[in-house]
């Protein structure tokens, strides 16, 4: 299992890929409306500030096991709500 500075930089990466798809993809397609990849920006942001808080603060410090699984979710669930995001990124016409 990586260390928790590595899952941090991992959930900082993911997050600013999410805001740079949604800015590229604002300025390169003038039929984008602001208002439609402002909230899915904002989203991104609150997963990040989220995901660093859920590393910070462990369920069970004292077993090991507890650890590890607890861990292996958290990245579970960061891929799938990153995938979600980006796929709403992609929808947006």
């Amino acid at each position: 299992m990586a260390n928790i500075r590595e899952l941090k930089k991992d959930i900082n990466y993911l997050a600013s890929e999410i805001v740079t798809q949604g800015y590229l993809k604002l300025t390169l397609m003038n039929t984008v409306k602001e208002e439609d990849i402002t909230p899915i920006l904002t989203e991104a942001i609150r997963m990040r500030n989220e995901f660093i808080a859920r590393t910070n603060h462990p369920d069970g410090k004292n077993n090991r096991k507890l650890v590890k699984k607890y861990y292996n979710k958290l990245r579970t669930d960061l891929m799938s709500k990153s995938l979600e995001l980006l796929d709403q990124i992609q929808a947006v016409q």
